[in-house]
């Protein structure tokens, strides 16, 4: 007597998400493909074509359901200082998620539900004296800076959870004191300086350096 096959269980979009988001945050963006997906909810990637057209509708909505569940935080009337904190906003959010960095690096894919960012950024921008076209400017500017922070530190803390050593800190424990006084001065200091958090004073110095010169 064969078995009964019966109708396979219904996959809803939400679930499809769920799953997407799963491999995402442990393989990256490159880890994500429908046949992957498909072995992650058990059932074919062709059945996941009923519900999402590709690996590009998946990571589209991947960030729209990320983007949504983001706060807007309470802003100061200054432009300067609020350029600077929805800046760092941006950057609390998309830290959370490093591999949006690689995914907004098209420069296609996004979410309209963050484009509460630059939008604050431009706005903050113009009040402040800048062009609209200067705002932009300002704001790929903060986004780029913003975006290899994110991507340097998830980097440095991935390498962090091998035990070895690291090519760096053997060069950096044998420098030549003749040819690099200064950096063989650091030496043993080199990692623990370079790990430590410098957003708020680096983008400070860029919104002021953009301001000022608008001013002048």
């Amino acid at each position: 007597m064969s078995a009964r096959t019966g109708r396979p269980p219904k996959i809803s979009k939400a679930e499809i998400v769920s799953a997407a988001h799963r491999i995402v945050d442990a393989e990256g963006p490159e880890g994500l493909s429908m046949r992957r997906l498909g072995r992650e909810m058990d059932t074919t990637a062709m059945a996941l074509y009923h519900h999402v057209r590709d690996k590009e509708e998946l990571l589209q909505l991947l960030l729209d359901d990320y983007a949504a569940e983001l706060p807007k935080p309470e802003l100061p009337e200054d432009p300067a200082e609020r350029i600077v904190a929805a800046a760092a906003a941006m950057r609390d959010a998309v830290s959370g998620r490093p591999w949006i960095v690689d995914v907004l690096r098209t420069d296609d894919l996004f979410s309209v539900r963050a484009l509460w960012y630059p939008e604050t950024i431009i706005d903050a921008a113009v009040r402040a004296g800048l062009s609209t076209e200067a705002a932009v400017d300002a704001y790929r500017i903060i986004w780029h800076y913003t975006g290899g922070e994110i991507a340097a530190r998830a980097s440095a803390a991935r390498r962090r959870q091998d035990d070895r050593t690291t090519y760096r800190s053997r060069v950096f424990a044998d420098l030549d004191v003749e040819e690099l006084p200064r950096l063989a001065a650091l030496g043993s200091r080199w990692e623990e300086l370079t790990a430590r958090d410098t957003y708020d004073k680096g983008v400070r110095a860029i919104v002021k350096g953009l301001l000022e010169g608008a001013a002048s």
